[in-house]
């Protein structure tokens, strides 16, 4: 349930109204919004009586919840979530780019990615110093000598960093790093990892897991926001079905679905979506055409001889020419207020 208060509702009346819902037994939650103050209700085995909160001075309604996810819900915060990260903005009104190669390979290949990726028009920088990889064999990143990395590629280009942390043993060592944590579709359903990052201090970055339906990954969302981090970015990147032609396929569709469900900002990875090169840009501008808030795209100087994910990563003159390609789109989009 979701209690609203009326506008003229002074902090002693919000603070009655939550000391009220915690009498009961669940869990107060207030939300500021730009014209009063909302608390949602959590921890209710059940339905919620209204009647005895809408007696308390200062309640306006109170509303019930129907999702089984609340904190993310539209129904909670009608208005979008705009994430502010070391002062670039993610959510509504802004096209958020990030870029960079799938591994932190050197110091050297980091920052002059960057330094291409950032002139051609990323406001972030993306990069895996911990990389979960399907075969033990397999490159499996510089661990904190890449966060190392990514801190001076932070220091020289300006950008904010994005990287994963795939498990509680680095969830620390990664936060201390980065400006926003990835959890990724391996681990979105990781609960304790899941609680782990509602207890942080930085943004987090949610994928989509590889077989999630729309409701687990918000319900995923929903275990962040509960455990007090309210900054989370949903990333679409694929789904797995029976297609050959990609390594995954891009659920355009989950774009708009989230966007009227959720007030949080939902970005496309369109490089794990498709795991071919050429497909990337297609994909590109199909996601920023359905609303999307921003593209993370994965970019090499050399792919051929890249350590992860080569295949799927874009030349740098490509990802030059997949933003003169958005941009023309996204501007569409905006002007007619989608």
């Amino acid at each position: 349930m979701l209690i609203v208060m009326d506008k003229k509702a002074t902090p002693e009346q919000v603070d009655n109204a939550v000391a009220a819902i915690e009498k009961k037994g669940y869990t107060a939650r207030p939300i500021p919004g730009g014209e009063r103050v909302a608390i949602c209700v959590l921890h209710n085995h059940g339905p919620v009586e209204a009647g005895h909160f809408l007696a308390l001075s200062g309640v306006k309604e109170a509303i019930p919840v129907t999702h089984p996810y609340k904190l993310v819900s539209r129904e909670l915060k009608p208005e979008d979530t705009v994430i502010d990260v070391s002062g670039v903005a993610v959510g509504n009104g802004h096209l958020m780019m990030i870029a960079g190669p799938c591994a932190i390979e050197s110091e050297e290949q980091a920052l002059s990615t960057a330094r291409l990726v950032r002139k051609a028009g990323a406001r972030m920088f993306r990069g895996g110093a911990f990389k979960p990889r399907t075969s033990p064999y397999d490159f499996q990143g510089l661990g904190e000598e890449g966060l190392r990395i990514l801190a001076k590629v932070r220091e020289e280009t300006g950008m904010p960093v994005v990287t994963e942390a795939i498990d509680h043993e680095v969830f620390e060592l990664v936060e201390a790093y980065a400006d926003v944590i990835q959890i990724g579709a391996r681990n979105m359903q990781n609960f304790s990892l899941l609680r782990r990052a509602g207890k942080a201090s930085k943004p987090i970055l949610l994928k989509r897991g590889i077989a999630a339906t729309i409701e687990e990954w918000l319900m995923a969302a929903e275990y962040i926001m509960e455990g007090g981090n309210p900054r989370v970015i949903l990333c679409e990147r694929g789904v797995r079905t029976f297609a050959h032609h990609s390594r995954n396929t891009l659920d355009l569709s989950a774009i708009p679905v989230v966007r009227k469900e959720s007030h949080l900002p939902v970005i496309v990875d369109p490089s794990h979506a498709a795991g071919r090169r050429d497909q990337v840009i297609p994909l590109s501008r199909a996601a920023v055409a359905v609303g999307c808030h921003g593209l993370m795209v994965e970019v090499h100087r050399a792919p051929e001889q890249a350590l992860s994910d080569g295949a799927q990563s874009l030349y740098p003159e490509q990802y030059e020419d997949l933003f003169r390609q958005i941009e023309p789109i996204f501007n569409v989009y905006r002007q007619f207020g989608l």
